[in-house]
């Protein structure tokens, strides 16, 4: 059941009348059973996996919850060591394998690792990570240790992020659980709002934006330049509405129950800088990866060289969770260099500004740095969307061959309006909440009369202007 689907629609409508239905004491079983329910709708065989996942995590949290023993350490690594371990041999497995082979056939050797014939568990991604939070949270004092092996399978399979996040931390979602939700108006319409917008974006913008996307990147060595660049600004555009239209979504969902949950994108194509956008971008894997990896290696406390290798590493780790792939790992790379480029030219171009006067144009160097940072952004997003490493180089590589504007007949011209339209819309959006606040803050400063007109323009847009092939959400192939 897909966010966007009419099936879902019908799920959730049960799951909320049977949530406010039912006492608070038997509200934990019906939520992990909903949960249950929609995971095994996605992937029955390897319900097995999360189950792991959960007795892992409450298990390895009450044995090294307690005071500090011999054998608190061991706990420790065993129960990190499970879910890390089903990662690794589900997703990494066969692309190390055939790496290694491959290296070993470049030197003449004949040493070959089998490849396994596995198939990737939905969500796996991401519920590890929330496994691997909980855990480390609890290990360093953070967290105190979940007795209720209930609450611990809530949290990490809790239906609307268990596929695609946001990786809520147990720290804010826990207490949450012993919390007497009601039904409440306002929460409803301030989740419904937040699952709307999710729904525009997605449907309206992401998927037409998909069509011409697909159509190029299925066979860039049969389109002329001009058609690379217009696919690869669509890609920009979708990547950014299907993501974050399913995180608007899992946001709103989770609103309507009771639950706050953590916001996942902040506006990051209007960053300043690549640093700025990793802040404002899928944000709870970023503080992940901060908080768990970055942080541990020494974060920006040691010495340059070895902060130029947390960066990378960090960074190509990242690409990886993305998938097995050497594009995502390139892509990754792309993103370290860039970091380290921003810290070795901030001091530069910090003494220049000052040198020619330029600081009266404060306002048009933040406009031009940001115009620069997603130009960085996309072009590094060639190396995500792309089948090969050689497809992204060619597409690199052939950008500026024949801009004729008869590249715009290879597309239908329907999904380029529309496309366009959708970009529009977000667009007026971020200038009219400029300064303002949350755009639902000021929505709901307007008359009534106006805010329905809002919502019912997004619902004929949904239902009217939304591609006849619905795209599935991209960031559930991680």
């Amino acid at each position: 059941m897909l966010l966007n689907s009419l099936p879902f629609l019908g799920f959730f409508l049960i799951v909320t009348i049977v949530w406010f239905t039912v006492p608070l004491r038997w509200r934990s079983v019906v939520l992990l059973g909903a949960s249950v329910w929609f995971y095994v709708s996605w992937s029955p065989l390897f319900l097995w996996v999360l189950a792991v996942c959960i007795v892992a995590a409450w298990g390895g949290g009450v044995l090294f919850g307690v005071p500090r023993g011999p054998k608190r350490v061991f706990c420790f690594v065993a129960s990190l060591s499970l879910p890390a371990g089903l990662l690794l041999v589900f997703k990494y497995y066969n692309f190390f394998a055939r790496a290694v082979t491959q290296i070993s056939g470049r030197f003449e050797g004949t040493f070959t690792v089998p490849v396994l014939n596995l198939i990737l568990p939905a969500g796996i991604s991401f519920f590890v990570f929330k496994t691997m939070s909980y855990l480390i949270d609890v290990y360093t004092g953070k967290i105190a240790p979940e007795k209720s092996i209930l609450n611990v399978a809530n949290y990490i399979a809790f239906f609307p992020q268990i596929l695609a996040g946001p990786i809520e931390r147990a720290g804010n979602f826990l207490p949450q659980l012993s919390v007497a939700h009601v039904p409440d108006p306002e929460r409803f319409r301030d989740g419904l709002t937040v699952l709307l917008w999710g729904l525009f974006k997605k449907m309206v913008v992401a998927d037409n934006c998909a069509t011409v996307v697909n159509w190029v990147y299925a066979a860039p060595s049969e389109y002329p330049g001009l058609a690379l660049i217009i696919a690869t600004y669509c890609y920009a555009v979708q990547i950014y509405c299907d993501f974050s239209g399913y995180s608007d979504m899992a946001i709103g969902i989770a609103r309507i129950l009771g639950f706050t949950t953590m916001q996942n994108f902040n506006r990051p194509y209007g960053a300043v800088s690549v640093g700025e956008f990793w802040k404002r971008w899928h944000i709870s894997l970023s503080r992940w990866f901060r908080d768990y990896l970055y942080i541990p290696l020494g974060g920006n406390r040691v010495a340059y060289a070895r902060w130029i290798l947390n960066v990378m590493i960090v960074f190509v780790v990242s690409g990886l969770w993305h998938g097995a792939n050497w594009t995502f790992i390139v892509w990754g790379g792309l993103h370290g260099c860039y970091l380290v480029g921003e810290r070795v030219l901030s001091r530069p171009f910090s003494v220049a500004v000052k040198a020619f006067g330029l600081v009266k144009y404060s306002r048009l160097l933040t406009a031009l740095r940001s115009v620069v940072t997603f130009h960085l952004v996309t072009f590094a997003w060639i190396f995500f969307r792309a089948r090969t490493v050689t497809d992204a180089f060619h597409i690199v590589g052939h950008l500026f061959d024949n801009m004729s504007l008869t590249a715009l007949n290879l597309f239908r011209q329907q999904d380029l309006v529309v496309a366009a339209a959708g970009c529009a819309a977000l667009v007026v959006a971020r200038l009219v909440t400029a300064g303002r606040g949350s755009g639902r803050a000021l929505l709901y400063r307007w008359p009534q009369w106006v805010r329905w007109a809002v919502y019912a323009a997004m619902i004929v847009a949904i239902i009217n202007m939304r591609p006849l092939f619905q795209s599935g959400f991209i960031y559930l192939q991680f």
